[in-house]
């Protein structure tokens, strides 16, 4: 029984949050306007009241669309996604999803257009077969690839030169600890002799 009022705080507030006018964005009745605004997908509302009938997201800089962001908006009749720059890889998959479940009379499709690759560029996203944005996708995977396997070989270079130059650093550290144990030992040597070419004439006066 303790706990009960606690639910019900939580789901009057929770209730509260949905039906909230998302940040950066206007409401007036069921309508939600976030047109205009310069929103990357980064920076769009992460949902929407749930009971909306009209959504607008156009003119901004849009280039996909987070998935599941749309699929709870069962009440739209009107969705507005024009004007943003679409990009045709894998990540228009669920927009692409989403247009094609739609009926026709909304209309959601109209001026929604890739923007990029180049190879899909001016195309309207629902009329994208599957396997244009896969291929979309395999070519950004194999730059990404191709660019893993410079960064690799580049690594691999660096170590190897790193490991060059250690081995010329030992082999002249090696070299002049040699020399210089030679001059040592040259030194000793000389200055054996000299103390014996001193103790030489004592021994012939002692004599």
């Amino acid at each position: 029984m303790k706990g009960f009022p606690l639910l019900c705080l939580l789901l009057l507030f929770g209730g509260q949050r949905s039906s909230a006018c998302p940040h950066l964005c206007s409401c007036h009745g069921s309508q939600v306007n976030c047109s205009s605004r310069s929103l990357h997908s980064s920076s769009l509302p992460v949902r929407f009241p749930a009971g909306i009938t009209e959504l607008r997201l156009h003119n901004n800089r849009l280039n996909h669309l987070p998935n599941g962001l749309l699929d709870d908006l069962t009440s739209l009749r009107s969705v507005s996604l024009h004007g943003n720059p679409w990009v045709c890889d894998c990540g228009i998959l669920y927009l692409r999803a989403w247009l094609l479940r739609q009926p026709a009379a909304l209309a959601s499709h109209l001026g929604v257009n890739c923007s990029s690759p180049p190879g899909l560029r001016g195309r309207l996203v629902v009329y994208l077969t599957e396997e244009e944005v896969l291929e979309s996708c395999h070519y950004w995977y194999c730059n990404l690839a191709l660019a893993s396997q410079v960064c690799l070989f580049v690594f691999v270079a660096v170590q190897a030169a790193l490991l060059l130059a250690l081995l010329v650093f030992l082999r002249r550290f090696e070299r002049l600890s040699k020399e210089a144990r030679r001059t040592k030992e040259e030194s000793f040597t000389a200055g054996e002799g000299l103390r014996e070419n001193e103790y030489a004439p004592l021994k012939d006066s002692s004599i």
